[in-house]
């Protein structure tokens, strides 16, 4: 934004702290002079030009303490404003340096707590998550275009061999072609649906969130009977204020991986709700292969995928649970994922409860 030019704050405040010591000598020798001209002195007897008289010498002394405290002021106010503006010229410094794309520089100010510092402070926690959010950014914008560019390679392959091939069984190569386009389009989609999410470009509405994994778990009943997985739903009606796309979502991911991550033919997924005294929670628990801390910690993130992923029928994008991660997020909501001791996974999502003023005012619908 273009502004016009003005007075920097450094001259402001000398100029403030100048006029401040002026009128403050203004003041006192206003108070001197009332008590040399008014004041009644107890055994003294005064000429009778005596005010005239202090006045002429009281005039000349009055303009050379003046000036002093005008010279004064100036250069110790100049003096004092630039220490106070000491520190907010290392966070203008480092505003700029980011500005400039450098996220890396931090202002760490020394000293004591006190304002300026507080503002420094803050700022170094957003360089922090600012810094972090870029290299999230970037990384996920890399392995998207790699996922992106896969189906579309493979594409090219089949059509190149088909071309070089015309003999070639054209089903099977029609087959593997719409298999290809259905991955880019899942992955297309499941992008997509993580943008929206991101940008909380929704309208919140009562959800029952016991719903929502009843409704995921009738539609991914045939998935589970194909995998020899029992599917299990307990719990108790939650009520929260959300997207109801966005949790069915939500809850059809976390469901999805229960299945696809297990033991084939005979594992076991259990969904419950529950309600806590200002949240609802979703759990979602299976059986599966053991797994460390250390790759748990990184399951939500875009594109991560466990071992048995790549070789299933149903191998996803890489970004279910990390859309369940986002979904909860713009929630106002906390995901916990930890290893089950005897294998697999425990995945909870807490979610707030709407306030008791805004939960009568609707109710719940049940189908």
């Amino acid at each position: 934004m273009d502004r016009q030019p003005g007075l920097s704050v450094r001259l402001k405040l000398t100029l403030s702290y100048t006029g401040f010591l002026m009128l403050a000598g203004v003041l006192m020798l206003i108070a001197g002079w009332l008590f040399l001209t008014r004041v009644r002195h107890v055994g003294l007897v005064f000429p009778p030009n005596y005010r005239l008289s202090v006045a002429r010498d009281f005039a000349p002394m009055a303009a050379v303490t003046m000036l002093f405290l005008l010279v004064f002021g100036l250069v110790g106010g100049w003096f004092l404003a630039g220490r106070m503006l000491a520190p907010l010229n290392r966070i203008t410094h480092a505003t700029r340096m980011a500005a400039n794309g450098s996220l890396s520089h931090r202002i760490q100010l020394p000293g004591a707590k006190d304002e300026f510092r507080e503002l420094a402070d803050a700022f170094d926690t957003m360089l922090v998550r600012l810094e972090a959010h870029v290299a999230e950014q970037r990384r996920f914008a890399a392995n998207a275009s790699h996922e992106l560019r896969t189906p579309l390679a493979v594409s090219k392959s089949l059509l190149d061999v088909a071309r070089t091939d015309p003999n070639r069984d054209t089903g099977e190569l029609i087959d593997r072609l719409s298999a290809v386009n259905t991955r880019a389009i899942d992955l297309t989609e499941a992008l997509l649906l993580l943008s929206r999410a991101e940008q909380r470009s929704f309208t919140r509405e009562h959800v029952d969130l016991s719903l929502m994994a009843e409704e995921a778990t009738e539609t991914l009943l045939p998935l589970a009977e194909k995998n020899g997985v029992t599917l299990e739903t307990s719990g108790d009606i939650a009520p929260t204020i959300g997207s109801p796309a966005l949790l069915l979502q939500l809850a059809m991911n976390l469901v999805q991986n229960a299945i696809v991550h297990n033991v084939p033919g005979q594992g076991n997924v259990w969904v419950r709700t529950s309600v806590r005294p200002h949240s609802v929670v979703l759990t979602v628990e299976n059986t599966g292969e053991h797994l460390t801390p250390q790759l748990v910690s990184t399951l939500t993130e875009p594109f991560q995928r466990g071992t048995e992923r790549i070789h299933s029928d149903h191998a996803g994008v890489g970004l279910g649970l990390a859309i369940v991660k986002t979904i909860t997020h713009v929630h106002d909501g906390y995901l916990t994922i930890t290893p089950r001791p005897a294998g697999g996974l425990l995945v909870a999502v807490e979610l707030p409860t709407p306030a008791p003023h805004t939960a009568n005012q609707a109710t719940l619908p049940r189908f």
